[in-house]
């Protein structure tokens, strides 16, 4: 008999509806605008861009440069990477201070793991207590996990996949006392990403989707009907870059038809660009374009 049993959809809807609350005291996830909890709308756009895509890792000002680009709400910083970083508590106190004086959210942290580590390693419990607990601090609704090729399980090994299953599950809990949903970011498959999901069997892990990296690592036709497939019970985040292009312009993704299909499920949640630029100048103009892209597609088919 499988020590690991998917879980039944009924009860993972349940479930992922009690995560979405927890992210939601921590002011992430379940945040709506006003009025919309009354109305029954659907939340606000929200808007965030990594601190890696701005090239200011473990620079403070990237709160307040961010803050100056039109549409922009929260800057996705990195935990365990660049000098100074969240490991150190006084970064993160001043990471606070700068998000609180330029009205600056820190939806989620990327770069989870310590130098060394990866989801596999003797140390990866530790990493991840250590980005949950900076998380926590900042207020900060979601870390992402990230695991690609060799240190991506086999789903059709339970030798292979099992670890990883009881990783998660061991941290699962800590992470939703905090509030924060523990999303996964790797070269599985869409379909692959919701076995794993599903044997996991907790609303705190779910998946940070990249449509972009669903085509780089051969899922290109899996990509966007893979939005639907894992649902809005299972996506926690959504990245969204086109390399170093627009994302209007042509690429391995429709990005129109890809917010389309986020608008079909009720996705809500924040989108972060991870796109890349030869400059922080160079990242302001482009956002600047891509969140009138990015706005007229979401907004136009959820209306």
């Amino acid at each position: 008999m499988h020590r690991y049993r998917k879980l039944g959809r009924r009860r993972f809807i349940k479930l992922a509806a009690l995560g979405t609350a927890a992210a939601g005291l921590a002011g992430t996830l379940g945040r709506r605008a006003k009025g919309d909890v009354a109305t029954g709308q659907r939340a606000a756009l929200k808007i965030g861009i990594r601190a890696a895509s701005m090239k200011m890792v473990g620079d403070f000002g990237v709160i307040k440069t961010a803050a100056g680009i039109p549409g922009v709400q929260g800057v996705e910083l990195q935990a365990a990477h660049g000098t100074p970083n969240l490991r150190d508590p006084d970064a993160v106190r001043r990471y606070q201070q700068e998000a609180r004086r330029w009205g600056i959210e820190i939806p989620s942290l990327a770069g989870v793991w310590d130098r060394g580590v990866n989801i596999n390693s003797p140390g990866a419990a530790d990493s991840l207590a250590k980005s949950i607990r900076a998380a926590e601090s900042l207020g900060a609704g979601v870390i992402l996990l990230a695991f690609f090729r060799k240190q991506a399980p086999d789903m059709a090994r339970e030798e292979s996949y099992g670890p990883v299953v009881d990783l998660l599950r061991a941290t699962a809990e800590r992470a939703s006392e905090a509030g924060i949903v523990m999303g996964l970011e790797n070269s599985l498959s869409p379909a692959d990403n919701r076995k794993l999901v599903d044997l996991v069997d907790h609303p705190a892990v779910r998946v940070y989707y990249d449509p972009h990296n669903m085509a780089y690592y051969g899922h290109a036709e899996q990509a966007i009907p893979g939005i639907k497939l894992l649902g809005r019970q299972r996506i926690c985040t959504v990245h969204v870059k086109n390399g170093d292009k627009l994302i209007e312009e042509p690429g391995p993704i429709d990005w129109a038809a890809a917010f389309r299909a986020f608008n079909e499920i009720g996705y809500d949640g924040w989108y972060i660009y991870e796109t890349a630029h030869r400059s922080t100048s160079d990242c302001i103009e482009d956002t600047k374009r891509n969140n009138a892209f990015l706005r007229k597609h979401v907004q136009t088919a959820a209306a």
